[in-house]
């Protein structure tokens, strides 16, 4: 329990990171979805599942919901959700599932079919109204796959006219996260490729307009603690969707591929006034394609905390002493030694005197509830990636 001080625990006690609803339905590769015992079978089961994973940690106070994957009676499922210790937290808009998007939704250059895409984000705000969510997300799955397939500035116009007007809907206490990606569905151009440019989005509008950061969205070799910190230094970062990569958008258990990234991006955060920052959210977006849904999500929940507690030990004094010097082998040190240093029996500890379970992965494999959703969660439809 020494390594971490009273001050850093005070901080770990506050920290968040929100569930996605869809990482505990079924998915798979780009060619099968595979199924898993005791999937859910609608929102309510989902958000049933979700809430074992606050049960054990203490960590995932909030589900995000993917509109229209989601769909059900919100009053009910915000009472259902409280009644599990939890609450509904972002909602994601789907406009990539429609054959009218076919070449674009927000940026399409039919009219008609630029407003269904706008409609479909005022019923996601009236969803919001049901929930109580602050956060409408925003990934958009356009751009072209061809030279001169498309015109690029034009599309850049246009989802700036579609965002404005969503914008405008929005109420005083909610906002908009305008997610990018640098490619996938579109090979040639993506409209929101960059963080460069979901930021001029979002500038254009508002205060209330922000950037999702999601950790897979980036072409190998990106420093992404460096947008971490311009977004954080500009005031515009909203929230991350923590994941992890080996080659592309791989969604898999956050910190699995590199944990150092993920070190090095929390430090940012901490460097930088993000932590328990209530207008920087932490959430996950991952798709468990051969691991369990639950278990998986603790591990990644878990695995964030374990590099939040390291991230808080660097010596940022010692550190910036030595920045100021030029020493580059003191700097460099003082920082891997934060990062080598093992905080989880201190972790375990720490757990155990807030009456958690020490290790919370073996709680949850003893605790009996996967057996029983197996046994109990028999007919119906189980959900999948976009059902």
């Amino acid at each position: 329990m020494s390594i971490l001080a009273p001050l850093h625990l005070d901080l770990l006690e506050r920290q968040a990171i929100e569930l996605p609803s869809w990482a505990f339905g079924n998915s798979g590769t780009r060619f099968r979805v595979f199924g898993t015992p005791g999937t859910p079978r609608d929102p309510f089961e989902k958000i049933a599942d979700a809430a074992q994973v606050h049960r054990h940690t203490a960590l995932a106070p909030t589900v995000a919901l993917h509109i229209p994957w989601d769909m059900c009676d919100f009053g009910d499922l915000r009472k259902h959700a409280e009644d599990h210790g939890v609450a509904l937290g972002t909602i994601n808009s789907n406009t990539f599932q429609d054959e009218d998007y076919k070449f674009g939704a927000l940026t399409h250059e039919d009219g008609r079919i630029r407003q269904k895409a706008i409609d479909h984000h005022f019923a996601c705000i009236d969803v919001m109204n049901e929930t109580g969510s602050r956060d409408l997300k925003i990934w958009l799955a356009e751009g072209s796959n061809y030279p001169g397939q498309a015109d690029m500035r034009g599309r850049q116009d246009r989802l700036h006219d579609s965002l404005a007007a969503i914008y405008a809907r929005l109420g005083d206490d909610q906002r908009l996260v305008l997610e990018y990606k640098f490619f996938e569905p579109a090979f040639y151009h993506t409209d929101v490729p960059d963080w460069g440019t979901s930021y001029a989005q979002v500038a254009a509008l508002g205060d209330k307009a922000m950037v999702c950061l999601d950790t897979g969205h980036h072409a190998p070799g990106t420093n992404i603690e460096f947008i971490v910190m311009q977004l954080l230094r500009l005031g515009k970062l909203g929230s991350f969707d923590f994941n992890s990569r080996f080659y592309a958008d791989d969604d898999l258990i956050v910190g699995a591929a590199d944990p150092f990234q993920l070190f090095r991006i929390l430090f940012e955060v901490v460097r930088g006034g993000g932590l328990n920052n209530p207008d920087v959210a932490f959430m996950l977006d991952q798709c468990h394609n051969v691991e369990d849904k639950i278990p998986g999500q603790i591990r990644s929940v878990l695995n964030v905390q374990e590099m939040t507690a390291r991230a808080l030990l660097v010596d940022r004094d010692a550190l910036a002493a030595a920045q100021k010097a030029g020493d580059v082998l003191t700097a460099n040190a003082v920082f891997m030694d934060a990062f080598y240093t093992d905080v989880r029996p201190a972790l375990a500890d720490w757990r155990e005197s807030r009456g958690l379970p020490a290790d919370p992965m073996a709680a949850y494999a003893a605790s009996g509830y996967q057996q029983r959703i197996a046994a109990e969660r028999v007919g119906g439809v189980q959900a999948g990636w976009g059902a």
